[in-house]
Formats: structure tokens, C-alpha cells, sequence
């Protein structure tokens, strides 16, 4: 009997793979939007044992309105940050090649959209559960993948409101980075510590600007790559290098400039990686890197005005109290990067 139950065992339906599908079609005036369950997920949540029982119609349509309020609320759709709300075709459609129902729904638009901003948590029972999103507008095709720990999504879409919804996300990124970015900041403020005229800081900061937006534009075209276990150490020991060559520095010499043009390469490919966290619009490529870059600069062009006035407003009480700051300073910024050195390398989590 054994044997035999081996041999040929009682049918079963598969759930192989933990996917909902979500599909957004832009259309003149409306969201056009289809939702593929799969039954296994459906079958939990409406407590139904049988799971197949819901490839019968007779079992789905009473239950239509059922699967209806209990998806509605588990994904919403934003336009410019305003939620729209769904209207719903009163019955799926019953897919048994794919053990699957498909949901069809409508979002009215009062004018072009300049973002959708999307959110789903289908089907939060199973923590690996995934939505694919699918956004079609026109011929274009984006893609993206929902779950427990990327919630939710940003679409630009192709408007003439596109450049400045992106301008609006990605410049004040570019500035937030800079200020709340440690390692940059750190670097930049070993940079500036030498002090010098308005002229010479700006033309510091302009070849380190000019460094970071080559490579981070080579980046995210995917000519280079910029793999963060070896771009994160290396940052780290700029900020090391630049702490000790404030201290070698001697009769006047002054290499700040091609240090900062030499280790912005490398601080480029920093940006690129958080750039990607961002989630990088394909369609606004150009102006998605525009934005950031201006973002950064305009980031590093305030840190640059406060720091100068501090530091040359020390020096001007004392030359003997600037030079201690010079000592003292750098000896920060050497210990810090060789702090994060050690932690990004030995200590990578």
C-alpha cells in the first residue's frame, strides 16, 4: 500500500511560487489595472480548504464581492501623492491553466499624471510573498518587484510634468545625501580645513564635483560597475589620505584640488550605489542624474560657505590656534576614516 501511494499520489494543486501580478496600463484619462491572484493565496485568507474549489465558478462569484473588500485596501494607487480610488469589474476571470483569478479595475484621472506612487502588501500571511508590477505607458514597459521589504514603488510617468516630478524627488535626495552623509562630509571638511580664498575652496569643490558626476553618470549607464564591498572601503581611506596630507603639507604646497578630482572618481561610485536605492527612473534617466548631481552640489556649496566662515573665522582670532585646528582636525577626520575602514571591511553588516 505503501508503494502504491508513492507511485501515484492524490492530486494536489502547486504552489510553487508566491506571486501576485499587477499590471497598470496609462491610458488617456484612466488607469487601466488587472490583478492575478493565485487560489492557494485566496484559498488561505477566505479560509476555504478545498483550493481548487475556486477554479469553479459556482464557489467564486458568490465570493467575488468577498475577495473584493478584502483586496481593495492591501494595494493603493497615488497620483502626485493624491490615493485614487478603484472601481471593480463585479467578477474575476477564471484562469485554470495558472490556478489564478483575474481581477480587473479602473482609476479615473482628472489630468496627466506626473508620478503614481504604488503600494501593495497582497497577501501579508506569507512574509515571502511578491507582487510583480508591470507599468505599461505607450510602447514603454517598467518594472518593478513588491514585497515585505519594498513596499511600495515610484512611477515617473512620461508627462510634461515628468522633469520637474523628478527635479522635485531628486535634487533635495542630492542635498539630504550630502548633509546627512557622513563619509562625504567627513572628506569634504578634511579638504577644507587648509582654508584658503573663496576662489581656491570653490575651484577644490568644483573638481571634486566634476570627479563624482563623471563616474557616477558612467555608473548609472552601466559602463562601469561599482561594487560597494570594495568602493565603501576605498572611500573610507580617502578620508584618510586627505587627513594626512593636511599635515604633510608643507611651503605652501597645495594638492587638494587633484585630491579632490582623484578620490571624487571614487566618491562618484558612492553616490551611484545610493542613487540606485533610489529607485532610478529609466525613463528620466538624464534628469534623475541632472537633479542629483545639482542636489549634491548645491549640498556641498552650503557645507563649504558655514565651514569656510568657521575655520577662516578661527584663524582670524589666532594663527596659532588655526594651525591647532589644522592638527586637531585631521587627526579627526584620519581617525574616522580609519574607523570606517576597518568596520566596512571586518565588519561589513
Amino acid at each position: 500500500m505503501m508503494l502504491v501511494a508513492l507511485v501515484s499520489p492524490p492530486p494536489a494543486v502547486a504552489h510553487p511560487v508566491p506571486f501576485t501580478y499587477l499590471d497598470v496600463h496609462v491610458d488617456a484619462g484612466a488607469l487601466n489595472v488587472t490583478l492575478i491572484a493565485h487560489i492557494a493565496d485566496l484559498a488561505n485568507d477566505l479560509k476555504i480548504e478545498r483550493i481548487e474549489s475556486l477554479l469553479n465558478p459556482d464557489l467564486v462569484n458568490p465570493r467575488a464581492a468577498m475577495m473584493i473588500a478584502m483586496m481593495t485596501p492591501r494595494f493603493t494607487i497615488a497620483v502626485n501623492g493624491r490615493p485614487l480610488t478603484a472601481v471593480w469589474s463585479p467578477l474575476p476571470e477564471i484562469l485554470a491553466e495558472r490556478q489564478s483569478l483575474r481581477f480587473t479595475l479602473r482609476y479615473d484621472l482628472a489630468s496627466p499624471p506626473a508620478t503614481l506612487q504604488f503600494r501593495a502588501s497582497m497577501f501579508p500571511y506569507d512574509p515571502n510573498h511578491q507582487t510583480f508590477l508591470n507599468v505599461y505607458e505607450g510602447e514603454a514597459l517598467t518594472q518593478a518587484i513588491l514585497d515585505r521589504g519594498r513596499p511600495s514603488f515610484e512611477y515617473f510617468a512620461g508627462t510634461r510634468q515628468e522633469i520637474w516630478a523628478v527635479i522635485r524627488t531628486f535634487v533635495p535626495a542630492g542635498i539630504r545625501h550630502i548633509v546627512i552623509g557622513p563619509d562625504h562630509l567627513v572628506f569634504l571638511i578634511g579638504l577644507l580645513l587648509l582654508g584658503g580664498t573663496a576662489g581656491q575652496l570653490a575651484l577644490v569643490v568644483s573638481s571634486f564635483t566634476l570627479a563624482h558626476i563623471l563616474t557616477l553618470t558612467l555608473a548609472a549607464f552601466n559602463v562601469i560597475s561599482s561594487p560597494p564591498r570594495v568602493i565603501e572601503p576605498a572611500i573610507a581611506l580617502s578620508i584618510v589620505y586627505v587627513g594626512a596630507d593636511n599635515l604633510l603639507a608643507r611651503g605652501g604646497r597645495d594638492m587638494r584640488v587633484w585630491i579632490a578630482f582623484a578620490f571624487g572618481l571614487i566618491h562618484g561610485l558612492g553616490f551611484s550605489n545610493v542613487l540606485r536605492e533610489l529607485d532610478l527612473p529609466v525613463r528620466a534617466l538624464r534628469w534623475s542624474l541632472v537633479s542629483f548631481s545639482a542636489g549634491l552640489q548645491i549640498g556641498q556649496l552650503v557645507v563649504v560657505a558655514v565651514l569656510g566662515w568657521l575655520f577662516a573665522a578661527v584663524r582670524s582670532r589666532s594663527e596659532s590656534l588655526g594651525r591647532q585646528m589644522v592638527f586637531a582636525g585631521s587627526l579627526v577626520v584620519m581617525a574616522a576614516g580609519a574607523f570606517w575602514f576597518v568596520q566596512r571591511v571586518f565588519f561589513p553588516a
